[in-house]
């Protein structure tokens, strides 16, 4: 009797199943769960009650919601564009221009320099700006000794102020990421053609947007792609600076999922508020890396 032989699983498939099993239990069914639970109305203990979509229908007519919302847009500026634009412009600066004249020495201390803010963790780089930004904090004390006393504000505190403070914070936090990569993408570019650019009389700004930017499109992409969906999560920053205060100035989705998930004990809600945004995100990925497929192809 012939026997049928299965085919042994091959190296790859014992080296990836790990990493799939982990995938699979801490990605795939929380999200699922999350998803079920946004389907009930429930608070975390006992029973969750099935109320279909009533919780989406709540969620798109609730003023905070798109209050979040349209914060969470200029976060994004703040966490993913502004970033983006300025280290890739300082990344040509350093490595056309200044790393020629000052030396590698000089960028590499640059670099780490703006680099350190990715490496403390948010807590700590919070609780800082709290201390800089507070009322009787650093900036304000540094105004009053100057003379400006006129300029001191409740930095954090004024809803006029607030997000754009936040903002600022943001982009201190987020430019030695994109400065890294963008530092890392020049180091394969033939510094021929910066040489015969030179030749044919190119201005450095000509340089940089003939040449280096249309060759690092692939790493603009890539840290376009990464940061707003950093921007769409964002949450330790909100957290630990303002609390989504005052009022709703820097409420951002992910904060509104937490306040009704464990300030509120409304779970069903919260999984709305936390599926819609993983929608957004996977719409948002996809759009951005499918335009990147059919431009590199």
């Amino acid at each position: 009797m012939k026997t049928t032989r299965h085919p042994r699983p091959t190296g790859y498939s014992v080296f990836l199943a790990p990493g799939l099993l982990l995938s699979l239990l801490f990605l795939v069914v929380p999200l699922v769960m999350t998803f079920y639970y946004s389907l009930t109305q429930w608070q975390g203990v006992g029973d969750p009650t099935w109320i279909g979509f009533d919780n989406y229908t709540r969620l798109f007519s609730d003023a905070d919601f798109w209050a979040s919302f349209r914060n969470i847009a200029f976060v994004i500026v703040g966490i993913a564009v502004v970033p983006t634009l300025l280290g890739l412009f300082l990344a040509a600066l350093l490595f056309d221009y200044i790393g020629k004249k000052h030396g590698d020495g000089f960028v590499s201390l640059f670099r780490s320099g703006l680099y350190l803010p990715q490496v403390i963790p948010v807590a700590v780089t919070g609780l800082m700006w709290g201390w800089i930004l507070a009322p009787e904090g650093a900036v304000n004390s540094a105004l009053e000794k100057i003379g400006l006393n006129s300029l001191a504000q409740n930095w954090l505190g004024d809803p006029d102020l607030a997000l754009w403070i936040v903002l600022a914070v943001l982009v201190w936090m987020q430019l030695g990421y994109p400065l890294v990569l963008f530092l890392s993408g020049l180091q394969r570019i033939d510094p021929e053609l910066y040489e015969a650019a030179s030749l044919d009389g190119a201005t450095w700004w000509q340089r940089f947007t003939r040449i280096t930017v249309p060759i690092l499109r692939p790493e603009v992409y890539v840290v376009l792609v990464t940061t707003t969906i950093a921007g769409l999560k964002v949450f330790a920053q909100i957290f630990v600076l303002t609390g989504g205060g005052p009022g709703n100035a820097t409420l951002v989705p992910a904060y509104f999922a937490y306040q009704n998930f464990f300030e509120r004990a409304d779970v069903g809600y919260g999984s709305a508020i936390s599926s819609t945004m993983t929608l957004l995100v996977l719409i948002i990925a996809g759009t951005m890396l499918t335009r990147q497929a059919r431009q590199d192809g």
